[in-house]
């Protein structure tokens, strides 16, 4: 009878101390602050990017006498594309490269452009060859990409490299794709520790989700890809410290699907109508970033946030390729997995339960014991 009566004591103390203590950790969340959010400047960190890779290109020039080599193939007078290479032009002239461009009519043959390809491969004064897409619909993109050589491949996305990429171990891959390297380049130059750390990427192109998810997780994160046939990405959202949104949707995530003091990378870049503009259009990510303010500790703006960095990592990746060249060492991409060092910022919030709560937790506890023993 003294068991039956104490049991029943316990258990009614025990649900009564979980239910104090999920009220509380409720009512600590609704009652939390607002969150500071912070901006993750993409153009200054990719300035400070490029004057380490202008440095390090003066070192190589003085040392070896070798200048990094980039070459690009455009075909066709794309606006956007034409945009692009001169961006990429300037960017690897004011870093001290050797630049290469070859510009092809948009009626030039299969057979042709890969004459013009081979002919890179072998100069030896190209260390970095970069094919800008999209090509004419008459030239097969994926054969003409395989052609470009593993040792100059400057985007990353040869076979090779992609499986080095995702491999456990052994060989490091020659060059990193370009976006992904510049999401974690924000990253580790911002502070965040991502190790143990949920993330969740929001897309799965072989450009962008792909690759960065797997980058993540040899840095130790917990890593899951939503894409347009996950169920309740909101759930999968809600509960992720870091967050890279590549789903080409405008503003798609919500504020209010974020964890609060969560690391926004918003890869996206959409045009969206706005009368009040100039050209009639604004850009805007994949993340609502008005909503996001106050929910998240950290995210990238759009435009200034990932774009700068791509080709800031195009330039590193250039620069490796010309160090293997010469059998020097790369410049790794990931930083160690240690501790996070001072004023590091832990992509998670905690919750501060009060003294009193902890105090039930306690007692349950004690009396569980005493039961036992009994």
């Amino acid at each position: 009878m003294a068991r039956v009566i104490a049991a029943s004591a316990c258990g009614a103390v025990v649900a009564l101390g979980l239910q104090k203590l999920l009220r509380g950790k409720t009512e600590a969340r609704r009652v939390s602050a607002p969150v500071e959010t912070k901006l993750i400047d993409g153009k200054a960190i990719a300035a400070e990017v490029r004057s380490e890779i202008k440095k390090s290109t003066a070192e190589l020039r003085a040392e070896h006498n070798v200048t990094p080599g980039l070459a690009v193939i455009l075909v066709g007078s794309r606006k956007d594309s034409q945009s692009y290479v001169r961006n990429k032009k300037k960017a690897a002239e004011e870093v001290g490269f050797h630049t290469v461009d070859i510009v092809l009519p948009e009626t030039v043959s299969q057979e042709d452009l890969l004459f013009e390809l081979e002919k890179l491969n072998s100069d030896l004064k190209v260390h970095a060859i970069l094919v800008q897409l999209p090509l004419p619909k008459h030239i097969d993109e994926a054969f003409v990409l395989s052609k470009i050589r593993v040792d100059k491949d400057a985007d990353g996305f040869s076979a090779e490299n992609v499986g080095n990429l995702c491999m456990k171990g052994g060989f490091p891959p020659l060059a990193v794709p370009c976006t992904p390297a510049g999401c974690v380049e924000l990253l580790q130059r911002s502070g965040v520790e991502v190790s143990g750390k949920n993330a969740v990427v929001v897309g799965r192109s072989n450009i962008v989700g792909m690759p960065v998810s797997q980058i993540l997780q040899s840095m130790d994160a917990t890593v899951t890809v939503c894409h347009s046939r996950t169920q309740d990405m909101v759930s999968y959202l809600r509960n992720a410290d870091v967050v890279i949104a590549a789903v080409g949707k405008a503003e798609y995530v919500r504020g209010d699907w974020l964890k609060p003091g969560c690391v926004v990378i918003d890869v996206g870049i959409n045009a969206v109508d706005d009368a009040s503009k100039k050209l009639g259009y604004r850009l805007v990510g994949d993340v609502n970033f008005a909503e996001a303010q106050g929910v998240a500790a950290q995210i990238t703006p759009v435009p200034g946030g990932v774009g700068p960095m791509t080709i800031a990592m195009l330039l590193k990746n250039t620069l490796n390729l010309a160090r293997r060249s010469l059998q020097l060492p790369r410049i790794p991409l990931r930083r160690s997995t240690s501790p996070a060092a001072p004023g590091a910022v832990s992509a998670q919030v905690g919750i501060q339960l009060p003294k009193e709560h902890l105090a039930v937790v306690i007692c349950c506890k004690e009396i569980l014991i005493a039961f036992w023993n009994f």
